[in-house]
């Protein structure tokens, strides 16, 4: 399929707007990270304990964020679209992780939480309801043999954790569709339990060693990624495609970055994910170009390069725009529709997407036109500066 036909786009005289634009992202996105001390590393990189927690209604965020500061540093953020908040609190050693985490759960309890000397449905497991009911039921006179009574347990607690209630049950009167609940078991559970305004979906624990671990690792990953990707287009190309080529991905990576502490957005392993497989798309589609660059310099030996560039790119132009704008149509949906967990790795390839596509073309391509260019000059004689394009054209030939 092909969107544009016979196009003549003059892209490379159109370069000088993008590569101010890109300069202009780089340099404010390298003084936010000056001033913001580097990028805002996640949990899974500076270790520490991360809460999910959902409410009945929507979240009183000043007054958990409240209750929870003034005992331990936190970061409380609300989830967009739903009634769930994001707590979080980072940690210098493993000894203090789990005091932590406890910490956070005792507090939600206390501000939150079931009356005193009530059980909190809503955050109890099947053991523990089953061990709190198992004599009021006998004291009440509607005694349960234990298999019974440990099926009860278990059923009231699948009917809490599955949707719509997703955890949270509002009013003890749903529990009489139960199988088990009797009129006089559902009496019982009035007495001892109370279902609580909240409930703890998903804990997530990283040590700071690991968390310091996570981070060295993900650092080499783009590393070796970028490194691996020069020598391969060197081996294949020239040299200088291949070191263009490898600009133009680190381009991508800085602004991408850059962009995330400016929009002061944590980075994840989510989003290093995200990052490596910019690195590999932003690099496919730079060689795509490169290797059209490469057919048309077989076939156009009294044309410039510049000429030879700017056909190349137009003949790639449909295969550009279908296979970025699609996969920029599912990353933008994903940002759009996909919730906080979800959000950096979209904003990511968003992002990266929109950088890497234009990077291949107004990054990379000039890179190596003005190397070229440079190379030419001082090759060629005084006398020999009016023919220009001959010289650049039998430069770029080298090209395997």
């Amino acid at each position: 399929m092909e969107l544009f036909k016979n196009t003549n786009y003059d892209f490379l005289g159109k370069k000088w707007p993008f590569i101010g634009l890109s300069l202009l992202l780089s340099a404010a996105g390298i003084v936010s990270l000056i001033a913001h001390g580097g990028p805002r590393y996640g949990i899974d990189f500076r270790g520490g304990a991360l809460m999910y927690v959902r409410f009945a209604d929507r979240p009183p965020v000043d007054r958990i964020r409240k209750t929870i500061g003034a005992k331990l540093p936190v970061d409380v953020q609300e989830v967009v679209g739903s009634n769930e908040v994001i707590i979080g609190t980072e940690v210098k050693s493993d000894q203090a992780l789990n005091a932590s985490r406890q910490m956070m759960v005792s507090t939600l309890e206390e501000s939150f939480g079931a009356p005193a000397g009530k059980l909190d449905i809503n955050n109890t497991g099947a053991a523990g309801l089953a061990d709190r009911l198992r004599d009021p039921l006998q004291r009440a006179g509607a005694p349960v043999s234990e298999q019974q009574l440990q099926d009860l347990a278990k059923n009231i607690t699948q009917y809490r954790d599955t949707p719509p209630r997703s955890g949270l049950i509002r009013s003890l009167d749903e529990l009489s569709s139960v199988p088990g609940v009797t009129p006089a078991v559902l009496g019982v559970i009035r007495q001892e339990a109370f279902p609580a305004s909240f409930a703890i979906r998903q804990t997530e624990v990283v040590g700071p060693k690991i968390g310091a671990d996570l981070q060295h690792q993900a650092i080499l990953a783009v590393l070796y990624a970028l490194g691996g990707m020069l020598i391969y287009i060197a081996i294949r190309f020239e040299w200088i495609y291949g070191l263009a080529a490898v600009i133009a991905v680190f381009h991508d990576t800085i602004i991408t970055i850059g962009l995330f502490s400016i929009f002061n957005k944590e980075i994840s392993l989510t989003v290093v994910a995200a990052l490596l497989t910019l690195v590999g798309y932003s690099m496919n589609d730079t060689i795509v170009v490169f290797d059209r660059i490469r057919e048309n310099l077989r076939f156009s030996r009294r044309e410039s390069l510049e000429t030879v560039i700017n056909r190349s790119v137009n003949q790639t132009l449909s295969r550009t725009v279908l296979t970025s704008g699609l996969t920029f149509l599912t990353a933008i949906s994903l940002f759009l529709f996909g919730g906080q967990v979800l959000n950096g790795f979209s904003f990511c390839l968003v992002v990266g997407i929109l950088v890497g596509t234009y990077s291949s073309v107004f990054v990379a391509s000039p890179i190596v036109l003005f190397w070229h260019n440079f190379v030419d000059s001082r090759r060629a004689p005084s006398g020999a500066a009016a023919r220009p394009a001959e010289g650049t054209r039998r430069s770029a030939a080298k090209v395997k």
